[in-house]
């Protein structure tokens, strides 16, 4: 039956939304697709909808394809299974959770893993079983602290997530490329560029992890490639440590006055003025030609507060080239899934060794971190502190810094993390060539899960020797309402949205453009004899409407094909009207319906 525009529901808005910052989320909601109902949580209106069902149904066409089978889970959970795994305190805030009448715990579930685990685990028990991939498309739901953009990043949003069940890591290998090949068929249907990157597993567990990152200036994660054919996002990019250097004939930590020196430009400004230039071929960062003291020559201790599962409260120090700073996200990740904050007065004042803007791996008495503490706090090193090189830092005395502090000679540290900011020009670890750095946006996530969440939720299943085994798994990602605000994203102009054809919510839009019977009648048997052709039509049949304000609407909800049925209809013609190219022709009736129909 054909949509009439003068009963469907839409009301499309002259103005942008005063709260939208991106193009997708101003589009979407005037054009009538979406309707803010608070921070980060949109009801869909009937243009949504049928976008979003269309994104949906390309992604079940390839899973499908890719031998997947869809269920459907609750959004609404029992804390059961999530305290089993440990996830009910590792999503500490990110999560919503709430009570029943009873007083029982729940939660809105921001992935499945472990409910899909218990399924399969109720249902089979044998290797014959197996492998076994099954899907849902379904809400989820995290408590975002800076929710924004629109669909980009919300409170709740729509997911595919698929988990792949089998009896050995060989068919988890299969498994995973049958779903990664499916990813790179469905983000080509909907014409997505994309790169496939190298990441960190994160709260989900697992080894190997990739996600699929659509380059974008509105992306919320930077990620590295190189002209090799190297990517990864910046959490998973593996620093290459230089090699060691010889500890022979290098010179003792000297101690020096450095007043008013608590950061590193002021230190460098310091050294200059007051030390002898760096020597040629140092150890350390120095290198020929050198003259002067950089940032690159300081070790720079940043103190961190980890707050454990336990609730436990515990500071470490982390040592950086002085040039480097210490990246959120990577301080994330290496420490998960402890929560991770600067420390603060309160904790500088609890721990009078902490010398602050003074503070180093080593004290004038000698100690060695590992074995007596300079400051009683475990310290980490990056992985560019390799032994023999040679650094300017904090000697842990009020207004002093030592210079020629070599690590493996000096110091050690508790461990080496990766913290520090990840730079173009940056080697990336595989030899590929330096990395340059870009913004995306996550469309889809793979994972090996392996066998964490079947060895805490026992799924196992007897082998061919009939012997119990683990199963091993795999989890699979896309977010459905992101991709929809993300093709907006890509398809507009100043005018409004350009749907392309595989998603747009009409196949044609078919404007009524004046007040006389004729156009109306021509419009309305023009709009019965496309959808008679199997095509979907909007028909803007709306009597009292000015076509000016009708080709406003038309441009603004960017169905990609327009007909315009004006003066020309007496005479049996209309204007064909592509949005995507802007080109605009006249032709019959008949020849319309030929040439629409034609897809």
């Amino acid at each position: 039956m054909v949509t009439r525009l003068s009963h469907f529901f839409l009301r499309t808005l002259r103005e942008d939304p005063a709260d939208a910052e991106v193009t997708s989320h101003k589009l979407l909601v005037r054009a009538g697709y979406i309707r803010r109902q608070a921070p980060g949580i949109f009801a869909w209106l009937p243009l949504g909808l049928r976008v979003k069902a269309k994104v949906e149904q390309v992604i079940r066409e390839e899973m499908t394809n890719a031998g997947a089978y869809e269920v459907h889970f609750p959004a609404l959970l029992p804390r059961e299974p999530y305290e089993i795994t440990n996830r009910w305190e590792e999503y500490g805030d990110g999560i919503f959770r709430l009570k029943d009448r009873k007083d029982a715990d729940y939660l809105l579930a921001p992935t499945h893993e472990e409910v899909f685990t218990l399924l399969v685990k109720d249902l089979y028990s044998s290797y014959k079983d197996l492998p076994l991939t099954i899907y849902q498309i379904q809400d989820k739901y995290r408590d975002e602290a800076r929710p924004r953009a629109g669909l980009l990043r919300g409170r709740e949003f729509t997911m595919k997530d698929a988990y792949s069940f089998d009896s050995s890591d060989a068919g988890l290998d299969a498994s995973y490329m049958a779903q990664r090949d499916a990813y790179e068929r469905i983000f080509q249907r909907l014409g997505l560029e994309y790169v496939i990157v190298q990441a960190d597993a994160g709260a989900m567990g697992g080894s190997r992890s990739e996600e699929f990152l659509h380059p974008t200036a509105v992306g919320e994660d930077t990620f590295v490639r190189s002209a090799g054919g190297y990517a990864a996002n910046v959490e998973a990019f593996t620093t290459v440590a230089p090699e060691p250097i010889a500890l022979d004939g290098l010179g003792a930590p000297v101690i020096f006055d450095s007043p008013n020196t608590p950061t590193i430009q002021t230190l460098v400004d310091h050294s200059n003025a007051h030390l002898e230039a760096p020597v040629s071929g140092i150890a350390g960062p120095a290198t020929d030609g050198v003259t002067e003291w950089t940032a690159a020559h300081t070790l720079k201790n940043v103190v961190l507060a980890l707050t454990h599962l336990d609730g436990t409260r515990e500071l470490v120090i982390v040592g950086v080239p002085g040039d480097r700073d210490v990246d959120d996200k990577r301080v994330e990740v290496a420490f998960a899934p402890a929560a991770v904050e600067p420390a603060t007065e309160q904790d500088f004042a609890a721990n009078p060794l902490l010398v602050k803007g003074y503070i180093g791996p080593w004290s004038e008495t000698g100690a060695v971190l590992g074995e007596e503490s300079a400051t009683g706090i475990r310290f980490f090193l990056d992985p560019r502190v390799v032994d023999g090189t040679a650094w300017v830092t904090g000697a842990n005395i009020d207004q002093k810094h030592v210079h020629t502090l070599v690590a493996g000679r000096d110091f050690t540290g508790d461990g080496f993390v990766e913290v520090a900011s990840v730079r173009a020009g940056d080697p990336a670890p595989d030899g590929s060539g330096p990395v340059e750095l870009a913004r995306g946006m996550e469309i889809g996530h793979v994972f090996q899960l392996g066998r964490k969440y079947a060895d805490a939720l026992g799924l196992k299943v007897l082998d061919e020797n009939g012997k119990l085994v683990t199963v091993t798994m795999g989890s699979y990602g896309i977010g459905v309402t992101r991709i929809l605000a993300i093709i907006a994203e890509l398809n507009n102009d100043d005018k409004g949205l350009i749907w392309p054809a595989s998603v747009a919510p009409f196949d044609v839009h078919v404007v009524a453009a004046g007040r006389e019977p004729v156009m109306f009648d021509v419009a309305a048997q023009l709009s019965a004899d496309l959808e008679a052709a199997g095509l979907d039509v909007l028909y803007d049949d709306r009597p009292k409407v000015s076509p000016g304000v009708k080709f406003g609407d038309a441009e603004l909800v960017g169905v990609p094909k327009i007909v315009i049925v004006g003066r020309g209809a007496a005479d049996g013609q209309v204007e064909l009207w592509d949005r995507r190219t802007g080109d605009r022709e006249v032709v019959s009736v008949a020849d319309a319906v030929a040439r629409l129909s034609a897809r």
